[in-house]
């Protein structure tokens, strides 16, 4: 399929590119993109969270009544979860959330995540710009002109480009990446992908293996 591509201000170039059908034109796949997005978000989580069990808080091991006759239910230590400043019984502990996924799999959930948005048509393909210094006016300047300015968007260039991820960073509601950074939460989350040419070939390279 081709596709228009527009310049920094909005403005169509005269020019098209071929986007691959295999890459940006297939059925989604949506189990593919849960279980990639599920991956993402659990390769997130520090998995450090931990409560002191009975073995591991401070407090005397003495028996603090006898064992029958009392009529009330049988205890031993103080610091049985039973009782208040107990450890904690069945308390979370350190963990690792992260879980394997094929490669076959990310591939097909990249690329249904991408033929979802050019369905939607809120994939652009942008002609490749630089700043001459890293300033968030320009950046704004830019997605004003896309018409992006108050919407979630994804940038995606070709190579690293100081000056443009530096320029974004302080615009909260705008992510800049590269092509190789590519991955399925961040192109759903966002409400416009813009890609640029450069990034283009990689990213079609890349998912068509």
């Amino acid at each position: 399929m081709k596709v228009a591509v527009i310049d920094v201000k909005g403005k169509e170039t005269g020019r098209q590119v071929e986007l691959s059908d295999s890459v940006f034109g297939i059925e989604p796949n949506d189990h593919a993109i849960y279980l990639d997005v599920k991956q993402y978000l659990a390769n997130q989580r520090q998995g450090t969270h931990k409560s002191k069990q009975r073995a591991e808080i401070s407090g005397s091991t003495r028996k603090i009544k006898k064992q029958k006759g009392t009529g009330t239910a049988r205890a031993g230590s103080i610091k049985s979860g039973v009782f208040k400043g107990g450890g904690r019984i069945f308390g979370p502990q350190p963990r690792d959330y992260s879980f394997k996924l094929n490669k076959g799999q990310k591939r097909l959930a990249r690329k249904s995540a991408l033929s979802q948005k050019v369905a939607e048509g809120t994939l652009h393909v942008v002609e490749d710009f630089n700043f001459d210094a890293p300033k968030t006016k320009n950046f704004i300047e830019v997605l004003k002109s896309l018409g992006l300015n108050d919407k979630k968007s994804l940038f995606v260039l070709g190579g690293s480009n100081n000056n443009v991820y530096l320029s974004s960073r302080n615009f909260r509601g705008s992510d800049v990446i590269t092509a190789s950074e590519l991955n399925t939460y961040k192109i759903l989350h966002a409400n416009s992908v813009v890609v640029l040419e450069s990034s283009l070939e990689e990213i079609q390279e890349t998912l068509s293996k």
